[in-house]
């Protein structure tokens, strides 16, 4: 069976992930409902472990003492598991795709022009196509892997389904669906699981990590 983490440690570990986030994106993110997500954001919220910001942007985040209680929550959590082989396994896996990732964002971005690299204005449908092309086999290839993730640790659970939602609305014409900043794009979500997979193992992001 897979571990199963504290649902107010999930909660809290998707805002260390994210930084900043409103409750629609972190239920997506951790799988609860949202009620149930708003409710576990109270109890946090109570003991001072998590504060709301309102106005222009507006949403959770961490406190101090929520980032300390984390890392303690996060410790204990790992040695609980017990599952650093199978994560650290995942790891080398998801790098190993990484650069082609990055490849691909780097392509969606720019392309060559008269020999010289500049802004993809999108209006080339063939060029655009063939990344899109890219990343559904791309996808297919990370999939099982996300999937073994959440075999040994449930709280991996929901990034295969966010990754193949983000993939359908890329395929199903929408390109933003791709790279763009703070839309539950294919880019955020792998980003993301990039952050996860080194705080569950306890890593810094170093050189080879790239993205």
């Amino acid at each position: 069976m897979p571990y199963a983490s504290d649902p107010r440690f999930v909660v809290a570990h998707a805002l260390r992930v994210k930084g900043f986030s409103e409750g629609p994106a972190l239920a997506d993110a951790t799988g609860h409902s949202l009620d149930d997500t708003l409710g576990l954001l109270s109890d946090l919220a109570a003991e001072e472990l998590v504060r709301r910001r309102e106005g222009g942007i507006s949403g959770w985040s961490l406190t101090i003492e929520g980032r300390k209680a984390h890392e303690s929550w996060l410790n204990n959590e790992r040695v609980a598991a017990g599952c650093d082989a199978e994560i650290a396994t995942g790891y080398d896996t998801f790098l190993l795709r990484n650069d082609e990732f990055k490849a691909l964002c780097t392509d969606w971005q720019l392309r060559s022009v008269d020999g010289a690299l500049a802004p993809n204005d999108h209006t080339d449908e063939a060029y655009d196509a063939a990344i899109v092309e890219r990343l559904g086999a791309l996808h297919e290839t990370v999939v099982p892997s996300v999937a073994a993730l959440a075999e040994a640790h449930a709280r991996f659970g929901p990034y295969s389904a966010r990754l193949t939602s983000a993939c359908a609305r890329v395929q199903e014409g929408d390109r933003s669906a791709i790279a763009r900043p703070l839309s539950g794009s294919y880019h955020d979500v792998w980003m993301e699981l990039h952050q996860d997979l080194l705080l569950t193992l306890g890593r810094e992001r170093g050189d080879a990590d790239g993205h």
